[in-house]
């Protein structure tokens, strides 16, 4: 696969693009996105990723994978839909780039060539079978990280050019056009007890994380009591 420089007129139109993944980054390790749907390969992954996160339970290891490189895998197509530029969501033309350590941080890609919702749901479901394998666990936990990051990720390009509102308003539909098994991602607009508001996503998933040594709950996990988790959000949206 050739950069035909799709992604980088993407990158041209959204203020810290580095940031959100949109640049490969100078010395990182090229990953071809296909190696993601085999089953040994991610195998292998998740043993080298066990001494580091401390933790030997397969799932755990799979699910935070999963919930890093699917945020990483989907941010140029997501990009490119609230830019207006398609790009391809085909795992063959998809490379990630890996810093030291087997941490995703960027993902490249072309032109679009077909309709972005079936081309979509081939890459997940391929993806997500391989994690689910390599991870000893159901696919369906992992379907619902996917609808997180789709959701959050188009927070995070809505936020960077300024127009939060139409950029998550493109969730739903594309959540649509992908089709079961991917729940539809959600939002919650949440004020600050001194005034504005912030819109989160309002996860489906858990990444488990807090059954790594030394970590905790996440603020929005949905494992938190609902109240609990609304003044931690506006404790958030306070800051933003």
């Amino acid at each position: 696969m050739t950069d035909d420089g799709a992604q980088a007129a993407v990158a041209a139109r959204v203020p810290g693009a580095a940031a959100l993944g949109l640049l490969a980054p100078p010395g990182a390790a090229v990953v071809p996105a296909v190696r993601l749907a085999d089953p040994e390969w991610t195998a292998q992954v998740l043993t080298a990723r066990a001494v580091r996160q401390r933790t030997g339970d397969r799932r755990v290891l799979a699910t935070l994978w999963w919930y890093s490189v699917s945020s990483v895998l989907l941010t140029p197509v997501l990009a490119g839909l609230a830019t207006g530029v398609r790009l391809s969501a085909e795992l063959a033309d998809t490379r990630l780039h890996v810093l030291g350590g087997g941490t995703p941080v960027a993902a490249t890609t072309r032109a679009g060539r077909g309709e972005l919702g079936p081309e979509l749901r081939t890459a997940l479901a391929a993806v997500v079978a391989a994690v689910a394998e390599a991870g000893r666990m159901r696919e369906r936990p992992l379907w619902a990280i996917a609808t997180d990051s789709l959701a959050n990720r188009l927070l995070a390009v809505g936020r960077a050019v300024g127009d939060v509102e139409a950029v998550t308003a493109l969730a739903a539909p594309l959540a649509t056009a992908v089709g079961s098994p991917l729940p539809g991602p959600r939002y919650v607009d949440v004020a600050a007890p001194a005034g504005g508001a912030a819109r989160f996503t309002r996860r489906a998933s858990c990444c488990l994380l807090w059954q790594v040594p030394h970590e905790v709950v996440c603020t929005s996990c949905p494992r938190r009591p609902p109240a609990e988790r609304q003044v931690l959000l506006e404790d958030l949206a306070e800051r933003m």
